[in-house]
Parts: structure tokens; sequence; C-alpha cells
């Protein structure tokens, strides 16, 4: 199977199928991954994606402490990347006092159910029944880092566009998009422009890949058609993303890190492009779990991000 299709089904492909550090609480660390898992993921060897050279787990907090964005990008549910993911937000967290943390994993309309749990209005299991979180979508890694920032009273961004208006996009473009009130364009944010390069390059790859493997074959036109409608919307979820990380980072709240599917982020991916367009100047850092293992940078992987760091398959997806 082509290495990037699993990475893509954590993104694009799914519209498709869809149609241990001090001053944090206890409470923070005992809700999600084991002391021991978040310490294993600080573990992992770490490669400056420029040029394959290694930097350890400090090097990278303190860059990422000092940039205005880092955006990590994860294999969604990995039972490795994930506890290092969030042992990254805590580090951040202890040493940033100003540290946030933004998810693509919850979507605009959901900020209110995030903002009641966060301000104990409401319980965890409340939480999780209004804003629709099962162990599916809701795994311990991103549990954990909600509870951290909980706990350290920090704000938590749900930073992605709701997924019924991504498909208005797919299916009928931007324009259904502005006939619609203003109460609900304040959930997403049109891209002031299309990515073209490698961005692009890649995700036709990927698309194509897709429809070979899950769907009967298409025509050239057909499949050129579909190509185009769903990077539509995906790249409506990466400016709205990147919109939500630049509204945070001028509200003064930086290091924002924002948590989401590393094809967004790869090789400056969609997301970041857009979040350089809507916030020339600040400084983002870019953070690659790969689903492999390496003893080095491969090839493949060089500029892949800032930094680079392979934490194995995922056993749980064979």
């Amino acid at each position: 199977m082509n290495k990037l299709l699993p990475v893509a089904l954590c993104g694009a492909l799914a519209l498709l199928l869809s149609v241990g550090c001090a001053g944090l609480s206890a409470k923070a660390v005992a809700t999600g991954p084991t002391t021991d898992q978040l310490n294993a993921g600080r573990g992992y060897t770490v490669f400056r994606g420029n040029d394959g050279t290694v930097a350890n787990w400090n090097d990278l907090v303190a860059v990422a402490s000092g940039a205005d964005a880092v955006l990590v990008g994860e294999n969604h549910g990995h039972p490795r990347g994930l506890p290092s993911a969030a042992a990254l937000f805590e580090d951040l967290v202890a040493k940033a006092p100003n540290a946030t943390l933004a998810m693509e994993f919850f979507e605009r309309d959901e900020q209110a159910n995030l903002d009641d749990y966060l301000a104990d209005l409401t319980k965890e299991d409340a939480f999780r029944v209004a804003a629709n979180r099962t162990e599916g979508n809701y795994p311990r890694g991103h549990r954990h880092m909600v509870e951290t920032a909980k706990a350290n009273h920090r704000s938590v961004i749900a930073a992605n566009a709701p997924r019924r208006y991504v498909r208005v996009a797919r299916a009928d473009g931007y324009d259904k998009l502005r006939t619609l009130t203003s109460e609900q364009q304040r959930l997403w944010r049109i891209p002031d422009e299309l990515p073209t390069g490698r961005y692009w390059e890649d995700f036709q790859k990927v698309m194509g890949a897709g429809a070979a493997a899950h769907g009967p074959k298409e025509d050239e036109a057909t499949q050129k058609k579909r190509i185009e409608d769903t990077f539509r919307s995906q790249s409506l979820w990466d400016w709205t993303m990147a919109e939500s990380v630049a509204r945070s980072i001028q509200a003064g709240r930086a290091p924002t890190l924002l948590v989401v599917g590393c094809f967004h982020i790869n090789h400056e991916g969609g997301t970041v492009l857009a979040l350089r367009k809507l916030a020339p100047g600040a400084k983002v850092v870019t953070v690659s779990y790969v689903d492999a293992e390496s003893s080095s940078l491969r090839d493949e992987d060089k500029g892949r991000a800032d930094f680079v760091i392979y934490v194995g398959e995922d056993e749980t997806q064979k």
C-alpha cells in the first residue's frame, strides 16, 4: 500500500468515507497515558528535519516553547505517538505560562462544550455526551492533553470547521457557504487561495491511490473532479485551523500547540501554508510523528518537519 494513504485517511479521504512535569496536578497525569508511557514518549530519538542531526527532547521543548505556534502532526490514535505528543504539551505547559492547546478533532461549534468542561460547569460524562466523544474519537492521548490544560487553567481551542460545512464546500463550493448567515460563517474560514506545489501534488497521489483501493474504477474526468472537489474541502479545514491558531497567537496565547493529522503539516502542508499567510512573521515550529522505525532521518522524510520522530508502526491497525 502507498505509505501516504494511511496518513490521508486521517484527513482528506475521511470526507469520502463519511458522506511528568513540575506544576502539573496528579489528576492531569492520572486521566490519560501512564507516567511510564509519557516518559517513554520523551525517550524517542528526535531528528532535525533539515539535516537529520539528532536533537534531545529538551532541545525540542526549548525550541517549541519559544515559538508562536507548534504544529504537531500525528497518526491518529497511535498508541506511542499520542503519549509522546501529550508529553510535549505537558512540558510546554510547565515551561511557557501562555501555552495553549488547539485541536483538529474539535469543531468550532463545540467550543462552548469545551469551555463549560474546562470551567467545571459540566462533568466529564456530560461533556462527552455533549461533544459526542467516544474512545474512538477521543483517545487517551487527546484526553490527557485536555486534562493537562484543564488542570493548569489553559484554554483549549476547537480549531476545525464543522464537518457539515466541509461537505458543503466539497459538494457545492465556497459560493454556497458565502450565502449563509454571519453566525454560520464564523464557523469556518474560506481559503484566500488554494495551494499549489507539493501539497496539491501529494494530495492528488493520495486520493488517486485511495480511489483505487476503496472504490470502483473511475474515468479520468470523474476522478479529476472528485479530487478537486475534495481538495476544496480539505483546504477549508486547513484555513479554518490556521485561522484558529492565528487568532490565538494574536490574543497573546503563545505558543499555541495544534494537534492535527500529519498530512496537514508534512513538507509545508496546507495548514502550515495557510498559517504563514494569516500570521506572517509568526515563528512556526512543526513536529511530525512517523509510524515507522528508523535509526536515522530517511531520505523521504527530509524536510518533512522541523523535528521528525519515529514511533514505529501502529500494531493495533494490523
